[in-house]
């Protein structure tokens, strides 16, 4: 009887293969879909996601993943708040200040430790010094993760707002509010809007990093809504897990990470600026403390730091103030 059956089983399974049938596998099954907002219109430092994409690491952790634009970290961090997308790519301590008037939000990890923001003009202006800013215009984007540390930059080298002129715009405007004359700087990033500038125009430009005022804060990192995670424990280890190895595999080879975002968004640069724009970006990744770690996995201590910093200079109640584990958790990243 049992003999039977087997020879009954192994004809159904002979007859399926005949058929076309194959047995169901890993991939064939069905994927997450997951979005990635992004801080910003497409620029180098986004180039690792587009890698990981290509390579295969979102597709092997079971993960159809869309990369999507921004218009700036606080309208990621709304969008990310309202559950409207997955995850979020922004300045950490942007969501830091929203999480700590009530927003559900946290980091899974910080991918620029060190931060890339600044204030720039061209070289031949000869303005060198936080208090060479002091009567100039600048080109601001409102809303975007720069506008909302300008105060503290400002606050931290005692000049008082009221002594720049502000002109508003998106970062095109910015740009061209410089080239032409309209401006005398932008706020912008080391390895973004400084290498846009000169790329422009051939002139060389000075950038002012915050940093270099002591404004030295954790910086661009993954944001997700604290009531989806909860909800959707494995979906975030695997994904912190795929962007962990694309950004590895970016710091390897920066220009296949350059040419997969152009693969995909060919309208996302120039490869000779985007590559350039990598490599800087990539200087940002670890602190000493975390060179010898995997990407993301910050210190907490810089967290700390960063929190005692917008304390002091970003409006944050100390009464909310709270632990760096309130906006930061490790929990989901991979290990070393």
């Amino acid at each position: 009887m049992i003999r039977d059956l087997l020879k009954a089983g192994l004809g159904l399974a002979l007859a399926a293969t005949m058929l076309g049938a194959a047995p169901v596998r890993a991939q064939d099954k069905p994927k997450d879909d997951v979005t990635l907002m992004l801080n910003w219109y497409l620029y180098s430092e986004h180039a690792p996601f587009f890698l990981g994409k290509k390579l295969g690491y979102y597709a092997e952790e079971g993960i159809n993943l869309d990369i999507q634009e921004g218009r700036g970290s606080a309208v990621t961090a709304q969008a990310v708040a309202a559950r409207s997308v997955n995850f979020g790519y922004i300045d950490v301590t942007t969501m830091i200040k929203a999480a700590a008037k009530g927003a559900p939000l946290i980091s899974t990890g910080v991918l620029f430790q060190l931060n890339p923001m600044s204030v720039m003009g061209f070289e031949e202006k000869g303005i060198k010094t936080p208090q060479q800013i002091i009567g100039k215009t600048v080109a601001v984007t409102p809303g975007d993760s720069m506008s909302q540390m300008w105060p503290i930059f400002l606050k931290a080298n005692k000049i008082d707002p009221a002594q720049i002129k502000i002109v508003s715009g998106d970062a095109q405007t910015k740009l061209n509010a410089v080239m032409t004359g309209r401006a005398d700087m932008l706020l912008g990033y080391v390895m973004d809007q400084a290498i846009k500038l000169q790329d422009a125009t051939g002139k060389p430009v000075h950038p002012i990093r915050f940093a270099d005022s002591g404004v030295n804060q954790i910086s661009s990192g993954i944001i997700v809504n604290k009531d989806w995670l909860a909800e959707h424990p494995d979906l975030a280890r695997r994904f912190m897990r795929a962007s962990t190895r694309a950004v590895e595999a970016a710091e390897k080879d920066p220009q296949a990470a350059v040419d997969a975002m152009l693969e995909a968004k060919p309208k996302a640069g120039v490869s000779e600026t985007l590559l350039v724009g990598l490599k800087r970006s990539i200087e940002l990744y670890h602190t000493p403390e975390t060179k010898n770690e995997r990407p993301f996995r910050v210190a907490m201590d810089n967290v700390d730091k960063s929190l005692d910093m917008l304390v002091e200079y970003g409006g944050v109640d100390p009464a909310h103030r709270g632990k760096p584990g309130d906006y930061v958790t490790l929990d989901y990243l991979p290990k070393n």
